[in-house]
């Protein structure tokens, strides 16, 4: 997947913006997972193993790797949006490709196409077992710019 985009950034002030809203999503502090990388169009999210992701096999649980595909993508969204606006995600589809059997997953999320109303971004999740990456699903998604509305303080 490609480290890049040529879209606009519409606010100087993206990534501190998008920090900020990652760290009041309650579910990614409960189930331990950060953000490493920010830039325009481009959002990673890691997310150690532990049981509390895990399903009844030992691997990561499918909705844990649709969570943190869903902020990846939702977030690479969102740097490309307005101060003060706010992102929603109205669709997404996740293809689970291989079992997310490993000690760490990795969300890389990109923007296909910004728009003013709605962006279409995809996201990439691997999952490094004994320090090889194995890509274990892909999502693509569809996210509503929201003018107005911001975020719940928390």
């Amino acid at each position: 997947m490609s480290l890049g985009t040529d879209f606009p950034v519409r606010n100087p002030d993206f990534e501190k913006a998008v920090r900020d809203s990652f760290a009041k999503q309650g579910i990614m502090d409960h189930i331990g997972a950060t953000m490493t990388v920010v830039a325009p169009g481009i959002c990673e999210i890691r997310l150690p193993y532990s049981d509390d992701v895990s399903q009844q096999h030992g691997f990561f649980h499918g909705g844990v790797v649709g969570t943190i595909a869903d902020s990846a993508g939702g977030y690479a969204g969102f740097s490309l949006m307005e101060a003060g606006d706010g992102v929603l995600t109205v669709e997404f589809k996740l293809n689970l490709t291989a079992p997310a059997d490993g000690e760490l997953l990795i969300a890389r999320g990109r923007v296909v196409r910004p728009g003013r109303s709605l962006t279409v971004s995809t996201a990439e999740v691997s999952v490094v077992k004994n320090g090889r990456e194995t890509v274990c699903a892909i999502m693509q998604q569809t996210l509503m710019r929201i003018v107005g509305r911001a975020d719940v303080s928390g």
